[in-house]
């Protein structure tokens, strides 16, 4: 078996790095950046190091079901899912993340695309 992208960028460590980066942007944004006022940031870039670990082949996992009940409150339009993927490229980038890898998780980002935005 090959090794996963979460293994080649270096397992949990490395992705909560990437995290703390995404969310330092996220947390500027004015696109998505209230979605966040009232949370608890520790515990939610607990669940994004996961998540995102989840994406990159690690031994976490969200079901799709999971990702809808997380989200189906917060009203998450096409345009707040950009900036999230926008932002996401960035903090990958910032970490060294190569081109090959960053289009890998923006794709498997898009495929739960239907799970996160409001219906």
């Amino acid at each position: 078996m090959g090794q996963t992208v979460f293994d080649k960028l270096g397992g949990f460590s490395a992705v909560s790095n990437i995290v703390m980066e995404f969310y330092e942007q996220v947390l500027d944004s004015d696109i998505v950046g209230d979605f966040f006022e009232n949370t608890d940031m520790n515990k939610q870039i607990d669940h994004q190091t996961k998540f995102i670990s989840s994406l990159l082949g690690g031994p976490a996992s969200y079901t799709n079901e999971q990702l809808r009940k997380v989200h189906s409150h917060l009203h998450i339009m096409p345009e707040h899912f950009e900036e999230i993927l926008i932002l996401l490229d960035r903090a990958l980038e910032k970490n060294d993340v190569n081109a090959e890898d960053r289009q890998f998780v923006a794709d498997e980002m898009e495929s739960r695309r239907m799970f996160i935005l409001e219906h």
